[in-house]
């Protein structure tokens, strides 16, 4: 089962929040790397570029609220390449340290082009990979935030149906697997009215 709630992320009892997260997964540092020219000069600089004007978003939020040993936590995760621990689509977990969730997991969302360059199949992957993670984990609720949504400028009306859609696909597999027991459940965590709005008028046009 699945539902939207308008609601901070970082005060959800559920057994794992999402943190859409950067590749380096250390909040706000990639602004250092950047200026020490550590960034690869592609998505990456994209995506640094749109993080020095969110100042961090939900990344940052979840970092405050979780407490340094996050951090921590983040650097121990070993690097895929220079400066990235969690490619774009992919998912990685830590504990939840201070918050009240039991795991992190961070998975990094695209920063949108033009819809022509791969982002639904990326931003689709979030969703997967992230929902795979908590199985493997035995969480039986989570709760995602909008990825890619804010500065990353992935249109708000796609980005919904494509996260709806993953998840609902995911727990229809998940039950047939299951015979129906140990059901998953799901929460889209809105910050604003307008993102709620978004979630709340696409299921309304599914249940029709």
């Amino acid at each position: 089962m699945f539902k939207i709630i308008q609601d901070d992320i970082t005060t959800l009892a559920v057994d794992a929040i999402v943190n859409a997260a950067n590749q380096v997964m250390l909040g706000n540092a990639p602004k250092k790397l950047v200026s020490e020219g550590n960034f690869e000069q592609s998505e990456n600089l994209s995506e640094a570029k749109a993080l020095k004007r969110s100042r961090g978003g939900v990344d940052g939020a979840i970092h405050r609220a979780a407490g340094p040993e996050l951090y921590e936590a983040c650097l121990k995760v070993p690097e895929v390449r220079l400066g990235v621990r969690c490619p774009t689509g992919e998912a990685r977990i830590t504990p939840g340290f201070r918050l009240p969730a039991k795991f992190v997991i961070h998975t990094v969302g695209l920063v949108y082009r033009d819809g022509l360059h791969g982002e639904p199949e990326k931003l689709a992957a979030c969703y997967r990979n992230a929902l795979t993670l908590a199985v493997e984990n035995g969480c039986k609720s989570i709760a995602f935030p909008c990825i890619s949504t804010g500065v990353y400028g992935y249109p708000k009306e796609d980005a919904a149906q494509i996260a709806v859609r993953e998840v609902r696909e995911f727990l229809s597999h998940a039950e047939t697997r299951s015979g129906g027991e140990d059901e998953m459940e799901v929460v889209f965590c809105c910050f604003s009215e307008c993102d709620t709005a978004v979630y709340k008028d696409l299921i309304a046009q599914i249940q029709k």
